[in-house]
């Protein structure tokens, strides 16, 4: 119980208070303590003085009439000692012990001296008077109830209702604290449990408001995450079921006993391209992976960007050559420090796609263009395009952006997360621009000088 926001919040308040009005006591005490006892002295001085005057002035019996019968005696205590040792008090103490005497002090006030005893705690006054009958020593004390014992409640009075109105405000202020935090607790266990369809409705403002919209769309990634995965595992057992099932419909086609030689040499080509498909999906599959935990070591050298290129160009030559697209380039002569063999993984990717969705005699155009920091190089083609909503999604595995066109264009769709991933680990980034019919641009941007981590 102890362990929850809730109760430490209130009893972190709680011992703020306490020893925060404590301290605040006590320092308070300490430094008006000169002028608490210079207040009572100064009273007490005045007091005793007005009691001298009355026994100098009327008789003995008058006098004591009169001082017997003083409001004042509710905040002082008097006590008069004559030099046979008696002594008479004035003044009802209200349970309060009087602070002693010594035979001491009553023989200095006796002999015409003045006695003062100032202290926090302790203050009286002791002070010789002259009658008829010969002298006297009075000593005055103050009353607490007037003074100390008075502050003494009020502050006590005080602690308690801060304690009472402070202890209230700070649970109804604790509920709505804690609730979004319990909010956000709920929320993580359902999530954790597989349900990403959580409402937090949090509106707070602040630290509190900022961890829930930052919950909320961490909570939207991870949907978006395990509905990737799904679609991963559906889209991986498709692309591998379907040549799977081709091999095995052939496989027991050749088991066919007057099975015609051709046949079973067009039934052999089949199951060799269907198996090298599944090798190319598993290569991909693999490449990939390496790519996403960074454990393929990169081999950086410095080379001209332009002139591998051009090299790609010229080794997938038979592919837009046949089909009788022409390739435009503009290419600025550019070193720059990359892994050789990836960056030709992600020309190959890009030209592969630019070729496959161009029409026969279209155009596809190249530029290298360089500045201070990084180069950017665009590769623009004339094809069917890619839908607005697709460009998003293009870069996921096995996304196909070419639906509608599925049977005509083959492909695993793992070559354009294999060039993001290949860019990502270069530090530098891909875009694309699109317009549905009107052909497609992709845009990569790589620094000139790769870092090492």
């Amino acid at each position: 119980m102890t362990g929850s926001l809730y109760t430490r919040v209130v009893l972190t308040f709680l011992v703020s208070v306490i020893g925060g009005t404590i301290l605040s006591f006590l320092a308070t005490t300490w430094i008006f303590q000169d002028k608490l006892n210079e207040n009572l002295q100064g009273s007490l001085l005045d007091f005793g003085q007005d009691i001298v005057r009355i026994y100098e002035t009327l008789p003995l019996r008058e006098a004591e009439m009169l001082i017997s019968e003083m409001k004042q005696l509710n905040s002082y205590h008097i006590r008069i000692y004559k030099a046979t040792g008696q002594f008479q008090s004035y003044g009802e103490l209200k349970g309060q012990h009087p602070f002693p005497v010594t035979t001491e002090q009553v023989k200095k006030v006796l002999d015409g001296e003045r006695v003062q005893v100032n202290g926090i705690d302790t203050i009286f006054l002791g002070l010789p008077i002259k009658t008829e009958m010969g002298s006297i020593a009075m000593f005055v004390e103050p009353l607490t109830s007037s003074s100390t014992s008075f502050l003494i409640k009020f502050v006590v009075t005080f602690l308690i209702c801060s304690l009472l109105a402070g202890s209230l405000l700070i649970l109804i202020a604790a509920i709505f604290l804690v609730r979004p935090i319990k909010k956000l607790t709920e929320a993580t266990r359902l999530i954790a449990a597989g349900d990403f369809n959580v409402k937090l409705n949090i509106k707070q403002k602040g630290e509190i408001g900022t961890l829930a919209r930052s919950f909320e769309e961490m909570m939207h990634d991870l949907k978006q995450l395990e509905q990737m995965r799904r679609e991963f595992v559906a889209n991986v057992s498709h692309e591998v079921q379907s040549p799977l099932t081709s091999i095995s419909g052939f496989a027991i086609a050749l088991k066919q006993v007057d099975l015609p030689d051709d046949e079973r040499s067009d039934y052999l080509d089949i199951i060799i391209t269907e198996t090298a498909r599944m090798s190319k999906i598993s290569d991909s599959l693999l490449k990939l992976s390496l790519l996403e935990s960074q454990s393929l070591q990169m081999r950086l050298a410095t080379l001209s960007l332009d002139e591998q290129i051009r090299r790609i160009i010229v080794a997938i030559q038979p592919q837009w050559s046949a089909r009788n697209i022409q390739i435009d380039l503009d290419l600025q002569p550019t070193q720059i420090t990359a892994d050789y063999d990836q960056l030709n993984q992600v020309w190959i990717n890009i030209f592969g796609n630019a070729i496959k969705f161009s029409e026969d005699g279209a155009r596809i155009n190249v530029t290298i263009k360089q500045n201070i920091k990084n180069v950017d190089i665009r590769i623009s083609d004339s094809g069917i395009g890619i839908l607005p909503e697709d460009q998003k999604r293009i870069f996921d595995r096995f996304f196909k952006a070419d639906r509608s066109h599925s049977q005509k264009y083959e492909g695993s769709g793992m070559g354009l997360a294999i060039v993001k991933q290949i860019i990502s680990l270069h530090q530098g980034d891909i875009r694309v621009e699109s317009e549905y019919g009107r052909g497609t641009t992709f845009i990569v941007i790589l620094p000139i000088t790769t870092p090492t981590e």
